[in-house]
């Protein structure tokens, strides 16, 4: 997204829309269940929202190579396999490549959210959660960064960014990573409540599938307000959702302006949410504090609007 288009996005308030599905890396996901997935929601906030939004119908009709986020490959781009230690416990480096439809290597990106590129990785059960950003090798077009995996599993690598240029799309790839090892899973379960790093977080509001919903988190260390939020990454607080088993993915920020350098808020971090679907959705909330970053993990389950009760509704939750 370029700086105009964002900070318009920042002064209108962020509707996440937890879009369609990724698939595995290289499979092509059924057009019938992309349109399931994808109606009514936008993949990717970093693109052109508005127009997104009101394109969604037609982009649920669309091969799931023409979506953002479904496969390897998008918009004449392509993220290459994923280089990374083969099991747990081995140091080594994580690093992968974008290339254009010919095979080269992009060395030129758009700087959005104060970086050129932003890597999320994930276990396909939600644990594991990192936001990272590699270093770009401008002589052969690869990121890296150091790397060790602390639990064995199947992991899914996003990288999200924007070609330089003018008009250039903001897209966001995927590929999968399987690692050896001792193997535990995790199954999420409904939090509105988390503690991390001697910090309270918690949120307040409720998911409704094909509804905009207010959700306010908010940051609290010794049973005290946090009021000297930081900026991070342009904004006051950064949201990564994910839909379980899915893993449908957006990387947003908060509503409001962009804040100016050295300003500080808090405790309260305000986003408005758009749910596709009933059904779960984790939630990664990173805030500064001290010039040290926190995740927040929290999960809340979205409800359909009149209509059955979802058997994850956790609306009766001690949290809620």
């Amino acid at each position: 997204m370029n700086t105009g288009a964002r900070l318009g996005l920042f002064g209108a308030g962020l509707v996440v829309a937890f879009g369609a599905a990724f698939g595995l890396a290289g499979i092509i996901v059924p057009a019938s269940a992309v349109s399931d997935w994808t109606k009514g929601a936008d993949m990717d906030e970093h693109g052109s929202h508005g127009a997104d939004v009101a394109g969604a119908g037609a982009q649920a009709n669309a091969s799931a190579d023409d979506l953002k986020g479904l496969s390897l490959g998008l918009g004449g781009y392509a993220m290459s396999p994923v280089e990374a230690p083969a099991s747990t416990g081995e140091s080594g480096e994580l690093a992968f490549r974008i290339d254009d439809a010919a095979g080269i290597p992009l060395t030129e990106y758009a700087t959005a959210h104060e970086k050129e590129l932003h890597l999320i990785v994930v276990r396909s059960d939600g644990s594991g959660f990192r936001h990272v950003h590699p270093v770009l090798d401008e002589s052969t077009g690869t990121w890296s960064l150091p790397w060790e995996w602390a639990d064995a599993g199947t992991y899914r690598v996003f990288a999200d960014f924007t070609p330089a240029g003018a008009d250039a799309p903001s897209l966001t790839l995927t590929r999968t990573v399987e690692v050896a090892g001792e193997f535990a899973s995790v199954v999420p379960q409904p939090t509105r409540v988390a503690e991390v790093d001697g910090y309270t977080v918690s949120v307040d509001g409720a998911l409704e599938a094909g509804a905009a919903s207010d959700l306010t988190f908010t940051v609290t260390g010794d049973g005290q307000p946090v009021t000297a939020l930081q900026p991070y990454l342009g904004a006051f607080g950064h949201l990564v959702a994910l839909r379980e088993g899915d893993l449908a993915y957006l990387h947003v920020h908060a509503a409001g302006d962009e804040p100016r350098a050295g300003a500080t808020s808090g405790p309260e971090i305000a986003f408005a949410v758009q749910a596709p679907t009933a059904g779960r959705y984790l939630l990664y909330l990173d805030f500064q504090v001290d010039g040290a970053v926190h995740t927040a993990e929290l999960v809340l389950d979205a409800t359909q609007a009149d209509g059955p009760t979802d058997p994850h509704d956790d609306s009766h939750d001690a949290g809620h």
